[in-house]
């Protein structure tokens, strides 16, 4: 019941005033990517071919991948998505001068997307790109090396990015353990990674595996 006053606003009981029902409130979680020394044993490719895409000189190609020869030394795994803008081009530029040494150090290099667009494949012409790339449109890959999460949007930390998107990370993993042995991530965009870390991270590793199997 409304009860007259001399104020300029009329005044309601309190009982008249119905609270709103309680809204749902989801507590963020902050991300807490995997790092060097962590085992990531759940880490597998999927076969399917529409996942994989290579390009050569800025060509695509459509030859198989052989995920036994892929896997059987150790590999690159960086993190790309579109949504990163400039500085998720920036990476991938760097990887692409980086990848003959990976593979002449005894290793492999592999891109993981979170989708396939026509911009990755006239941006990979002109810059005449030679990587391969694995999309991850469900973010299952991202997820179990924990550079992406539902609960922990990107925008909340990262300003000029509306789009959830995995991190821009980069990781050395081998196998048969799965173990990363590299691991580097940009939070605050001050800089890429250390190409001479990768490289010889790399090298040591195919080392000591090589060195494994001839004994």
């Amino acid at each position: 019941m409304q009860t007259t006053n001399n104020n300029k606003y009329p005044f309601f009981d309190l009982l008249e005033v119905v609270a709103e029902p309680d809204l749902k409130f989801r507590k963020l979680k902050s991300l807490h990517p995997v790092k060097a020394g962590n085992l990531v044993p759940e880490f597998k490719l999927n076969n399917d071919y529409s996942r994989w895409q290579q390009f050569y000189n800025g060509a695509e190609t459509h030859g198989p991948i052989s995920q036994r020869n892929l896997l059987n030394k150790p590999l690159v795994i960086s993190f790309y998505s579109r949504h990163w803008g400039q500085q998720g081009l920036a990476q991938l530029k760097q990887l692409n001068n980086l990848q003959h040494e990976v593979k002449a150090s005894g290793g492999n290099l592999l891109i993981i997307s979170d989708e396939r667009t026509e911009d990755l494949e006239k941006w990979a012409w002109e810059q005449s790109l030679t990587l391969n790339f694995y999309h991850d449109a469900d973010k299952e890959i991202a997820q179990q090396f924990r550079v992406y999460s539902e609960d922990y949007p990107v925008w909340d930390r990262f300003s000029g990015i509306d789009e959830n998107a995995p991190l821009l990370a980069t990781y050395i993993i081998i196998e048969p353990s799965k173990q990363v042995i590299y691991s580097h991530i940009d939070w605050d965009f001050l800089g890429t990674f250390s190409a001479e870390d990768i490289i010889s991270t790399v090298y040591e590793s195919a080392l000591i595996s090589n060195s494994r199997r001839s004994a």
